[in-house]
């Protein structure tokens, strides 16, 4: 306790999540940082049956365990949970590694941006016999901000919604006379999605990724309309995500006299729509070993240490992003005779290599909130060098109906690949 704090109380009449709250304040709270404290064997702190407890900060409780090699263990459990391990590594440079040399889903987690839209969608279908209330606007300030507040040193974050009528999801649903109700199967669900975005408008005109998250009430003559996985079995959520893009869910009102007064449920809804933005962004826990417990981090959407892991993962992008955009920007470049590259334009390449330099070094010394930030920069020169005007018109006309440069005094740079 080097802050010379002491606990208020004894923390063997705290439980796990209490003990967690009130070792929060001794400890080191610094990005990257892990605190493991061990408990011994017979310990009240932990419950019975739980050898590894996760909090929801920077720190982890471990039973002492039945000597060092049990301990050993443990302890090598905890570090590739909470850690960023060599599968974190793959996931964050999926994009770059050839097919087949990854699993199915390693693809699936949004890309590193410096700013990402979020767009909530109210698709109402059949105006004439449903009306529908949902606050958005307060669901948005009670359950999505607080995330996003936590995921601002990420990127920058926008909300909007709207209602859309008359929009279908451009699938019929089967009818299924047991139930009396309508079924969407899996192997349908990937043809929901081109239709609706049609109708969403939302990512033509915008600079960053869009993540769409659809709330859909069925209209009348398909209601009530459920969701099954590919074993037939139906969705406990009603919901299907879709990798990159965002979530669909089904608010089925049933059958009633019409005009229908629908009022949404939005804690239900942002329950859901909460856990898909999680898989989004590859927060999504693994399974865990039965002997682990993991603290729930409330209103925040994510723990502390899963903000870190994602820290890590985005620095790790946006430093082969660099590499990627600057190799390829030389290569480009190479192909071109006579060409005359402008001093702004050569400072916005050194300034991104210097950038992914200090990225790298930060990492090493474990300042992950700095390293992060000098990889944001590297990446911001780089496609300021990429998609400099001064470039566009030589890389994309023939040599033979581009006007003629003559060179000015001054250097003459010539970004190299080996530099990198």
């Amino acid at each position: 306790m080097g802050n010379g704090a002491k606990l208020p109380v004894p923390l063997t009449v705290l439980s796990s999540s209490e003990a967690d709250a009130a070792l929060h304040a001794l400890q080191d709270a610094s990005p990257g940082s892990l605190t493991v404290y061990v408990v011994p064997e017979s310990s009240s702190l932990l419950p019975q049956g739980t050898n590894v407890y996760v909090g929801k900060h920077r720190s982890a409780l471990v039973r002492a365990g039945q000597g060092l090699a049990a301990l050993r263990a443990r302890l090598q459990q905890l570090t590739r949970v909470m850690s960023f391990t060599a599968s974190s590594i793959a996931a964050a440079l999926a994009d770059r590694v050839p097919d087949g040399q990854l699993g199915p889903d390693a693809r699936r987690h949004l890309k590193s941006s410096l700013g990402y839209e979020i767009t909530f969608s109210l698709l109402n279908p059949d105006p004439k016999s449903h009306d529908v209330d949902w606050d958005i606007e307060g669901a948005v300030n009670r359950y999505v901000q607080p995330v996003l507040d936590k995921l601002s040193v990420v990127a920058n974050f926008s909300v909007d919604s709207q209602i859309l009528y008359y929009a279908v999801l451009g699938v019929t649903p089967r009818f299924d006379k047991e139930s009396s109700s309508f079924l969407l199967s899996a192997h349908s669900l990937p043809h929901v999605i081109n239709p609706v975005e049609a109708r969403l408008g939302s990512s033509a005109a915008s600079l960053y990724p869009v993540l769409n998250f659809l709330l859909y009430v069925p209209e009348r003559s398909h209601s009530p309309l459920y969701i099954q996985d590919k074993d037939g079995a139906p969705v406990p959520t009603n919901a299907f995500h879709s990798p990159r893009w965002g979530g669909i869910m089904v608010w089925g009102p049933g059958s009633a006299s019409l005009p229908l007064h629908v009022d949404v449920d939005m804690v239900r809804v942002m329950e859901v729509f909460l856990a898909q933005l999680r898989l989004l962004f590859g927060i999504s826990r693994e399974e865990l070993p039965p002997e682990f417990q993991v603290e729930s981090p409330g209103n925040e959407g994510l723990a502390d240490w899963e903000l870190d892991r994602l820290l890590w993962a985005h620095t790790v992008e946006n430093i082969a992003t660099v590499a990627t955009t600057l190799t390829s920007l030389a290569q480009l470049l190479d192909q071109i005779s006579n060409i005359v590259i402008k001093d702004d334009v050569a400072s916005e390449v050194y300034r991104a290599v210097a950038s992914v330099q200090d990225a790298m070094a930060e990492l090493a010394e474990g300042r992950l909130r700095s390293a992060f930030q000098a990889s944001k920069e590297a990446v911001t020169s780089s496609e300021r060098a990429f998609f400099d005007p001064s470039l566009l018109h030589l890389l994309y006309f023939p040599d033979d109906q581009k006007p003629l440069e003559i060179p000015l005094p001054g250097p003459c740079i010539f970004f190299i690949p080996a530099c990198l």
